[in-house]
């Protein structure tokens, strides 16, 4: 059952291809912003995926994330997430990532629980 307090952790290590420099977000070989906010999307996403019934999903719709200090090249990161309000269909998270040094961002993510093939479909019809 989908209820408030749902906490999501997942970890990667910065590669080359997650750079700013890479990833057209910046001109220093850091861990990117975009890169950090898809990390905090998956652990919300992974998070509550097991409580929603067969054929939904969820989208993200709102990242309000600040991104605090600088993570290098071959540093492990981490994000985590915790379900803080369910409105309807709509999901509220409270987001963090960290370094192997500390806090790295933190803010407030949204995702809509969707019908995957319906959500599928209406967007499809947009290239008829």
């Amino acid at each position: 059952m989908l209820e408030i307090g749902i906490r999501g952790r997942q970890e990667t290590v910065v590669q080359e291809n997650m750079l700013s420099t890479n990833v057209g977000s910046g001109c220093v070989k850091v861990f990117s912003t975009p890169m950090m906010i898809a990390l905090i999307e998956k652990t919300a996403t992974l998070s509550v995926e097991p409580y929603l019934e067969p054929g939904q999903s969820t989208v993200g719709t709102l990242v309000n994330v600040s991104h605090l200090a600088a993570t290098p090249l071959g540093m492990k990161v981490h994000a985590e997430s915790e379900l803080v309000a369910i409105d309807r269909r709509k999901l509220t998270f409270k987001v963090a990532a960290y370094d192997e040094k500390g806090l790295i961002g933190e803010g407030m993510h949204e995702r809509f629980i969707i019908d995957i093939a319906k959500f599928q479909n209406k967007a499809d019809e947009k290239n008829l």
